[in-house]
């Protein structure tokens, strides 16, 4: 797992002198003339539709009237709207964080829209008062929107605002790539001694400024909350001034096999570990025992499931009895909940309604069901304890530090006779012991005593998918067929979800469609359709129903190769992220259709993705008679390629693709 967390620096970071730390972006408010129009196309991308000229933000932590500190930040960007499919960076929105009825302040905010008319710039000014609208997102998040007026192809655009915080663990984060290139990028952050902040960085760009400098800096407190007069409070305190400079940062577009880009986004957060000297001393973060003793005290979380819980008797108690053994008392729990509860939402980590009331609605989130099936299989004497973990959708975690806000999902583990199981009861078609491949993310934890760390890595799931067809002459000549095909465990997930959304024929259609040529799809089964433990089995028999041309083209995979190749960029600059390693292996029996004879055969060959072995494809046709052998057989034996992996991927996927297309070539006898 370590060596995904190359684009994770966790950690304190080191600083050093940079002999650059003095170079300055030119960029000013208002200070745009006539030849800033005169770019049309960016060398950093030639197709970009805006780019970001400079993006700035500053953080300072200051003593308030209200006898604490506040952070303030003031953020400026500039961008140019190249073209058409570039105005949605006009659109703003500025997050902020509220608690009951305190909530961060934006202040001072400007924006300008810019366009050269007859060789002159003529400004165009946002109404703040009247443009500006909020948009209270959660009970904790309100969003401040805008959009630029009078926008339009070349336009400039900027704006400035000052965000004035009295939550210390809201320390603005900052990112240095987007949807758009950024020519500059900077941050700085001028922090006292006294507040400790783990600096959290993600990304695979490096800094082109990467500075630090030590200063004082005298630190004023009122309080004026009383009744009488203010208290003042003033001392002296160190200031570290970090700055931080990404140039030419290209644009960073989601590509396929990617969890989530949010990943792989340079970028710096801020995590409020500590109060220290002259400040009583305090450890804001804590540790990972502590939050999870914390969440097992916590009415939204632990303290339902670990309680008596003497209402879940009437429930459980008819599951198990007559059951012999804890893993078949596991079973039922696990399919009773499974299959009596709708999931309302899959990223969710706390229990807003109880248990109780869970069990009469029979509806609720990922975390209230999960958290049920715990208590459930508490309530049996099952040995069971409720897993935090982030999807891949949500991002990789920070193993090390216990925040609680990187988490968005919940599912169970249970211990029998020394052997572990993970459980998930959100999924209505999810089988004992298997989790969905959203949760294959990495790190989670274990809220117990112990707080035990876990591993759910997508390189340790394997996909195997079997497929045999026969082709053979019937008694009338005609070419008749029968597959036989065992998807892999996760692709079996997914076809028994879309036989339930649109039905047995949708299926057979796609089948049909696939195929590569015209067919009859005739006695076709499902085995293990409603055993959701096991894999699928598809049979059918299929007529070939097209006309006898002289020349008949075949190709040997019958809709069953790669069509194209899932890696088509040039270069990638993050990882390959696949949900998991995958062995597809198909084999073909075939006659020579009566009164043809085999003009031409494909060549074998085997090829090795690399030296250690870690993929394979196999490609292997001869002819015996007038039989025809082919086998296909692709294996990746890892889901996570670095990106200096990916051309070896791309090229090889090339090959696949290319090889899978040839065809068997026919022809009538003379």
């Amino acid at each position: 797992m370590l060596s995904k967390l190359y684009f994770l620096c966790i950690g304190l970071l080191f600083f050093s002198g940079n002999p650059f730390a003095q170079e300055k972006s030119n960029v000013k408010f208002g200070n745009v003339s006539e030849k800033d129009f005169n770019t049309k196309i960016y060398p950093i991308d030639s197709n970009a539709s805006a780019v970001v000229i400079a993006d700035i933000g500053y953080s300072a932590i200051e003593g308030n009237t209200k006898g604490w500190f506040s952070l303030v930040y003031k953020h400026f960007k500039r961008l140019h709207i190249l073209n058409k499919n570039g105005y949605d960076a006009a659109n703003v929105s500025i997050s902020l964080y509220a608690d009951g009825d305190a909530e961060e302040e934006l202040n001072k905010l400007k924006a300008v829209t810019y366009n050269l008319e007859n060789g002159k710039v003529v400004e165009t000014k946002l109404d703040v008062k009247a443009s500006v609208f909020k948009d209270k997102i959660s009970k904790n998040r309100v969003v401040k929107k805008f959009t630029f007026p009078n926008v339009k192809e070349g336009s400039i655009i900027e704006y400035e605002y000052t965000i004035t915080s009295d939550f210390l663990q809201n320390l603005q984060p900052w990112e240095f790539q987007g949807a758009y290139p950024r020519l500059w990028s900077e941050y700085n952050l001028a922090l006292p001694e006294f507040l400790g902040y783990v600096f959290l960085t993600r990304g695979y760009k490096k800094y082109d400024i990467n500075d630090k400098k030590l200063r004082s800096e005298s630190f004023t407190i009122l309080d004026s909350r009383g009744i009488g007069a203010s208290e003042r409070y003033q001392f002296t305190a160190n200031v570290s001034d970090n700055r931080w400079v990404m140039k030419n940062v290209p644009a960073l577009k989601e590509e396929s096999f990617t969890s989530t880009i949010d990943n792989h986004i340079a970028k710096i957060e801020f995590q409020l570990s500590e109060y220290r000297q002259p400040l009583t001393y305090r450890n804001i973060m804590g540790s990972w025992p502590k939050l999870a003793n914390d969440l097992m005290e916590a009415d939204f979380f632990g303290k339902p499931v670990t309680k008596d819980n003497g209402w879940l008797k009437d429930i459980v108690k008819p599951l198990i009895e007559g059951v012999n053994g804890n893993k078949e008392k596991a079973h039922k729990i696990f399919a009773y909940v499974r299959d009596n509860f709708t999931c309302t939402n899959h990223s969710d980590l706390f229990a807003e309604q109880t248990l109780k009331n869970l069990e009469k609605s029979k509806s609720g989130t990922v975390a209230e069901i999960n958290l049920l099936l715990t208590a459930m299989l508490r309530y049996a004497d099952i040995e069971a304890d409720p897993v935090i973990l982030s999807t891949r959708s949500n991002g990789m975690t920070y193993p090390l530090y216990p925040l609680i806000t990187q988490y968005n999902y919940v599912i169970a583990r249970i211990v029998i006779d020394g052997k572990i199981f993970y459980l998930d009861a959100s999924e209505p078609r999810l089988g004992f012991g298997h989790l969905p491949v959203r949760c294959y993310n990495g790190h989670g934890r274990v809220i117990n005593k112990t707080a035990d760390a876990i591993e759910l890595d997508s390189d340790s799931l394997m996909e195997r998918k079997s497929t045999t067809v026969f082709v053979v002459n019937d008694e009338k000549g005609n070419i008749v067929g029968s597959m036989l095909q065992t998807p892999g465990y996760y692709e079996s997930f997914n076809l028994r979800e879309r036989i339930k959304e649109k039905g047995k024929e949708q299926l057979i259609t796609d089948i049909k469609k696939a195929f590569g040529t015209e067919i009859l799809v005739s006695k076709f089964e499902l085995d293990s359709l409603d055993k959701y433990e096991e894999v699928l089995g598809i049979k059918y028999d299929f007529d070939f129903t097209g006309e006898k041309e002289d020349i008949i083209y075949l190709n040997p995979m019958f809709g069953e190769g790669y069509k194209e190749n899932p890696f088509k960029s040039a270069e990638r600059l993050y990882p390959v992220e696949m949900p998991y390693g995958f062995d597809e292996t198909y084999t073909l029996q075939m006659d020579v259709p009566s009164g043809y004879e085999v003009d031409e055969l494909p060549k074998s060959m085997v090829v090795k993705l690399n030296e250690e072995n870690e993929g394979m494809f196999e490609y292997r046709i001869s002819q015996s008679g007038s039989g025809i052998s082919f086998r296909s057989r692709i294996r990746i034996s890892r889901a996570y390629f670095m990106p200096e992996e990916y051309e070896m991927l791309r090229e090889f996927f090339n090959l696949v693709v290319k090889k899978q297309a040839e065809q068997i070539v026919l022809k009538k006898k003379k």
